[in-house]
């Protein structure tokens, strides 16, 4: 092979290696994640916590059902909480209605 198309090979690899590289660093940390409703402590959610709150950190109560964590995809209908008396809590992709503070 001739250095001309050694070179050329060389520099075509480097860009594809450069272009794989940029869209590994662009793609966002939850992107293999979604977000899963019911399932995070008070003062403990990623986002979302109803009306009148700004976001992360602001739930009031323990598995509000307006509030959200990042979850692993697919793994958010199998997310199941134990509380003591009440029934099971399950995650959901949905925001719920349950445990709201007044």
């Amino acid at each position: 092979m001739s250095n001309k198309k050694m070179t050329s090979a060389a520099i075509v690899a480097g860009a594809i290696s450069a272009a794989v590289t940029m869209a590994a660093m662009t793609t966002p940390a939850h992107a293999a994640k979604i977000k899963c409703f019911g399932v995070s402590l008070a003062g403990q959610n990623d986002c979302a916590a109803g009306a009148g709150t700004t976001c992360a950190g602001t739930s009031k109560v323990d598995y509000q059902g307006n509030a959200w964590k990042y979850v692993e995809a697919n793994s958010c209908d199998e997310i199941v909480i134990k509380v003591d008396g009440q029934d099971d809590r399950m995650g959901a992709a949905e925001e719920l209605t349950r445990d709201i503070p007044s």
